[in-house]
C-alpha cells in the first residue's frame, strides 16, 4: 500500500496530469508488485519560485520528483525496478529522464494505521511486501 506523490513545477493538461499518476502507479504495479486497485498516488503542482531546482537542469520547468512512502521489506532489486520504471514512464510525457528524482521511504508496518484505524502489521494486507 504505498502512498506516493508527484511533485511536479508545472500544471500539465488534465489527461497529462492523469497520464502522470498512472504511470508512476503502473510502475509501482510492476515493480513492488502491489494489487492494481491499490492505488494511492498524488499530484501536487508547485509554483516555481516555490520549488527550487539545479541551475543546471536543460528544462527546470520539467523537473520531478516521485517520493513513495511505503512498508519495509522491498528489495534493492525491486527499488532498482521501480526507478527505471518510473522513470521511463513518466518520460512518455516529454520529462526528461534526468529531470526525474525518485525517493523511496520504508517505513515498519507498526507506523501504519490501516483499515479503519488498524496497524497494518495487524491485517492480512493481501500482498507480500517482499520482494
Amino acid at each position: 500500500m504505498p502512498s506516493t506523490v508527484i511533485e511536479v513545477r508545472t500544471e500539465h493538461p488534465d489527461l497529462v496530469e492523469e497520464g502522470l499518476i498512472e504511470a508512476v502507479h503502473s510502475a509501482l504495479v510492476t515493480a513492488f508488485r502491489i494489487p492494481e486497485e491499490d492505488k494511492h498516488v498524488r499530484l501536487v503542482v508547485h509554483e516555481p519560485r516555490r520549488f527550487a531546482v539545479p541551475p543546471t537542469l536543460a528544462e527546470p520547468e520539467k523537473y520531478t520528483v516521485v517520493t513513495v512512502d511505503c512498508f519495509a521489506g522491498r528489495s534493492v532489486d525491486a527499488k532498482r525496478r521501480l526507478y527505471a520504471e518510473v522513470v521511463g514512464r513518466i518520460a512518455e510525457f516529454g520529462i526528461p529522464r534526468d529531470h526525474v528524482t525518485v525517493i523511496v521511504r520504508d517505513l515498519p508496518t507498526e507506523s501504519w494505521g490501516v483499515r479503519g484505524g488498524q496497524a497494518a502489521c495487524d491485517v492480512d494486507l493481501g500482498f507480500d511486501v517482499t520482494v
